[in-house]
């Protein structure tokens, strides 16, 4: 049997020390986003169970769909349903985000449920999409998925920031996501993605990655100045936005062009 190799392009980017851009996916069904997605230059799709409606059925549809056309298919879980984010690696994504992870505790039972044996307890599946569903070395299949996937967790209060440190250092994590909307809003400031408490908060993230060599995380931003200050304080896997927000930016500006237009 030949020896199983994944390619993950939202990793590689991260592993290249590149911005890695995901596209947030709430009200798309169809496989044609993985396609559109990859041809727009998006590194990973971020398909979310925490904030639509979307089951598993789709995900794994959107998954392959990913797959087969070499963009990285990621699966926000809601927060408590772990059983949900190995579901959705057996049906073919290549990372899971958690939401609103509070402590080292809970990082270190995300990484048990979610990677396989010596890093975790995942239960082992064989025909896995990720491998083209050939038969392959198990043994050699679980290290290359646990080298290869990426796991996220979200912090979104100043309490998980104040816990960075020891949320980075929990090994089999991979990325310390910023929920910045989330976390503004539990401070006190809504919307306000420019305060400096955000600011800092940032900065608590890039230091504690750094010490730890994991990646920083951002999503929830729209505003091209908060992303130009936020990478440059180390953020590398980037949220870009949602399809349904470009949606209505791009028909909004398409409206407003064509009600300039004098009639005859």
């Amino acid at each position: 049997m030949p020896v199983p190799t994944l390619n993950n392009p939202a990793r590689a980017r991260l592993e290249a020390g590149e911005v890695s851009l995901g596209i947030g996916l709430r009200t798309t069904r169809t496989v044609d986003i993985a396609i559109m997605m990859k041809n727009s230059g998006m590194d990973w799709l971020f398909i979310d169970f925490e904030h639509s409606p979307m089951d598993l059925e789709t995900a794994g549809q959107l998954s392959v769909a990913a797959l087969g056309v070499g963009i990285s298919p990621i699966v926000r879980i809601p927060n408590g349903e772990l059983a949900l984010g190995a579901r959705a690696l057996d049906s073919g994504a290549l990372g899971i985000v958690v939401p609103h992870v509070e402590s080292a505790d809970e990082a270190r039972e995300i990484v048990r449920q979610l990677r396989y044996a010596p890093q975790g307890q995942r239960g082992v599946s064989g025909m896995l999409p990720q491998f083209g569903y050939q038969p392959i070395n198990l043994g050699e299949a679980t290290v290359e998925i646990n080298r290869s996937i990426l796991v996220v967790v979200m912090l979104e209060t100043a309490r998980a920031v104040s816990r960075a440190d020891e949320i980075a250092a929990v090994p089999g994590v991979d990325v310390v996501m910023l929920g910045t909307n989330d976390f503004a809003n539990s401070c006190g400031y809504p919307g306000q993605f420019g305060h400096e408490v955000v600011g800092k908060a940032y900065d608590t993230l890039q230091h504690a990655c750094k010490k730890h060599d994991k990646w920083v995380g951002s999503g929830g931003l729209s505003d091209p100045l908060h992303f130009d200050r936020y990478i440059k304080k180390g953020a590398r896997f980037i949220l870009a936005g949602s399809e349904a927000g470009f949606l209505m930016q791009g028909a909004k500006t398409r409206v407003e062009l064509l009600r300039k237009i004098e009639t005859a």
